[in-house]
């Protein structure tokens, strides 16, 4: 078991963010030329190529129960649609944007363990999703007007992974992370190959397959490689530090997020977005610090029950 390392897993944390905004500036990039099954096919792929070695090497397992394995094939087909729907909604929408409007994803998270998983929710904390939903808005309303509804498929991003985070809550202690994306991009691969086959020559573009130059596939190589070394970071922060200490460090990605998208393609948000992304961004928090605050209480309580030695 690793012992606490907070600031490296807080590090850890922060490469993440930055990482995860420059992939997606990638695929925006790469929105303008290749195909959204394609992106997401070779995404997948590369994950499989690099994680298929290093689970073989490290002889981690990789049988799976036949509850384990059907919960990891719904993973698998959340984790397309939502990668999918994203690189579609950065076609249309600034990246600052897309990834601030997909940060309702906490308020949803926080709603499902409520009706879903029938977790304790108090009042502020349900407050706080609704002032963050509202933040949210914010930033819709000036890309709808702009772009219509392409504009909301961020907020389809953010209910999927929210769906995705719940089935991996119920296969997370029976997994290893590694052979968990590794076997997640195997089967994402034998999901997508059919379908683009399905519909080549059709008249749907976006799941064709094209040949493309050298260029993009060195930035379809970049995305795989980013997109699992993302991910990595992110498992490893929470390996070394609690949730409750890196969680609030996941919102930098939107600043970075601004940052990427004015150095590349000079998009800055407006005024109104602006203030949507500050009130998505300060109820996101208060929600994390609202978590920590009862996870010690919490504890603090079963510690003071536990009968004397």
């Amino acid at each position: 078991m690793a012992v606490d390392r907070p600031l490296l897993g807080i590090m850890l944390m922060l490469g993440f963010c930055v990482i995860a905004p420059v992939g997606d500036a990638i695929a925006k990039i790469l929105g303008e030329t290749v195909p959204v099954g394609q992106l997401v096919l070779v995404r997948f792929a590369i994950q499989a190529v690099i994680l298929i070695p290093m689970v073989w090497i490290t002889h981690r397992a990789w049988r799976m129960s036949r509850r384990v394995f059907t919960l990891t094939l719904i993973r698998t087909v959340l984790h397309i649609f939502g990668i999918g729907a994203m690189v579609t909604a950065l076609k249309f929408l600034p990246l600052a944007d897309a990834i601030a409007i997909a940060f309702v994803m906490p308020f949803m998270m926080l709603l499902l363990g409520k009706y879903a998983l029938h977790e304790e929710v108090g009042p502020r904390r349900l407050i706080a999703c609704i002032i963050g939903f509202i933040g949210t808005l914010f930033v819709v309303q000036p890309s709808f007007t702009a772009v219509g509804w392409p504009a909301l498929l961020p907020l389809a991003v953010a209910a999927n992974f929210a769906l995705f985070m719940l089935v991996t809550r119920q296969i997370a202690k029976e997994t290893d992370p590694i052979s968990l994306q590794a076997i997640s991009g195997t089967m994402a691969v034998i999901v997508m190959l059919p379908i683009l086959f399905l519909f080549q020559g059709s008249s749907y573009g976006q799941l064709q397959l094209v040949q493309v130059s050298s260029f993009d596939w060195t930035l379809l190589i970049s995305i795989g490689i980013l997109g699992t070394a993302a991910h990595l970071l992110m498992t490893w922060s929470l390996r070394y530090a609690p949730s409750a200490t890196v969680a609030p460090m996941q919102y930098l990605e939107i600043p970075f997020a601004t940052v990427i998208g004015f150095i590349v393609f000079g998009d800055l948000p407006n005024t109104l977005a602006s203030i949507g992304i500050f009130i998505t961004m300060a109820a996101g928090l208060y929600i994390v610090l609202r978590e920590r605050a009862s996870a010690r209480a919490l504890a603090a309580q079963r510690v003071s029950v536990q009968p004397a030695e």
